[in-house]
């Protein structure tokens, strides 16, 4: 499992199992088309790319309780205009998009300063969507298809 995604599953809280259960969960990348390297890590992905597949794939979901918006292009793609001026800023204001989305810093190694500047995240943030991931979790098993 890559780090990253280790990283996503803890900060929602939940094991293995559950986090690669395609009937619950569904994680979608911004772009099926590889955008190559740049000077700090992987290019932004091609708009193109999420345009051809992405509102098709979406419409095939029958029901999105949240969605983490996972990092800058995530949050510029979903959020539109309502995006904030940085990454932080955005994160910060997750409550104006919640319940529907929920900003989130990518979970790369790569952003741990960015972690260790903003530690409200792990104590803010962080427990809430636990706990709406927590909640969605029972309705899933009270239901008749959970």
């Amino acid at each position: 499992m890559t780090v990253h995604l280790k990283r996503l599953r803890t900060w929602m809280g939940i094991n293995a199992a559950r986090f690669y259960d395609a009937s619950h969960i569904a994680i979608i990348p911004m772009g099926y088309c590889y955008p190559g390297r740049g000077k700090g890590g992987d290019l932004p992905p091609r708009r193109e790319c999420a345009s051809l597949w992405l509102d098709h794939l979406l419409s095939k979901l029958p029901q999105i309780e949240l969605t983490l918006l996972v990092g800058l292009h995530a949050q510029r793609h979903f959020l539109g205009k309502r995006r904030k001026h940085s990454l932080t800023e955005t994160v910060k204001a997750w409550r104006e998009f919640a319940p529907e989305y929920l900003p989130l810093p990518h979970p790369s190694a790569r952003n741990t300063p960015w972690f260790q500047r903003n530690l409200w995240f792990e104590h803010e943030l962080l427990p809430v969507l636990r706990e709406r991931i927590e909640s969605i979790s029972d309705q899933d098993a009270k239901s008749p298809r959970g």
